[in-house]
Order: structure tokens, then C-alpha cells, then sequence
């Protein structure tokens, strides 16, 4: 068994309960990145559709660390998972830009 941390950010805690983190356990050792999800999941079933699209992938505006590594780069939910590890989620960042007058705009 490993268990491990899940940071949820603002945005999806009202879909966890209000908690910021969320510990859960992984039922076998060295468990990869998406079964520390599915763990997560079965605590917390309405975070899968945020995070996850209907094909089974991270959504393309929401990135996912594993401790400091992206997993994006590092196997995607293949990334294997130590216990003890530290999981965020985290939404991608976008913004506009802002117009000589002042005026925000939304990206170009």
C-alpha cells in the first residue's frame, strides 16, 4: 500500500469537500500516477470529469506534478508514484492582453 498527497486547488475544492488536500491510499507499492488518481477518484468521484477527458487523458488546461516533475514530461499517468508523494493539480493560467488605451483584450 502507498499512500500519497493530492493538492486540490481553489477552483476544485467545492468538488472535494473544501479540502485543500486530500491524503489517499494506493492499494499496491510503487503504484503510477493514475491509479494515485484513481484512488482519488473513488474518494472524490465528480474531480475525474475536471481533470481527466472522456478519453481517460489530462485535460490539455490542467497540468499535474508529481512532487516538482510535470507530468506531462516525466510519462504522463504512467509517472510512477513513491510513497509519500506530494500530487497537485493545477489549472492552467491564461490571460489577455492589455490594449494601449488600457483595455484587456483576450489573447492574440
Amino acid at each position: 500500500m502507498t499512500r500519497v498527497s493530492v493538492l486540490i486547488p481553489a477552483a476544485l475544492r467545492p468538488l472535494a469537500k473544501g479540502q485543500s488536500r486530500v491524503e489517499v491510499v494506493v492499494p499496491r507499492d510503487a503504484p503510477s500516477l493514475g491509479e494515485a488518481l484513481d484512488a482519488l477518484w473513488a474518494v472524490h468521484p465528480a474531480l475525474r470529469d475536471r481533470v481527466l477527458t472522456e478519453q481517460g487523458e489530462v485535460r490539455p488546461h490542467v497540468n499535474v506534478f508529481v512532487g516538482r516533475e510535470s507530468a506531462r514530461w516525466s510519462g504522463g499517468l504512467a509517472t510512477p508514484v513513491a510513497a509519500g508523494a506530494e500530487i497537485s493539480i493545477i489549472p492552467a493560467v491564461s490571460g489577455g492582453r492589455e490594449r494601449r488605451d488600457g483595455v484587456a483584450t483576450g489573447p492574440r
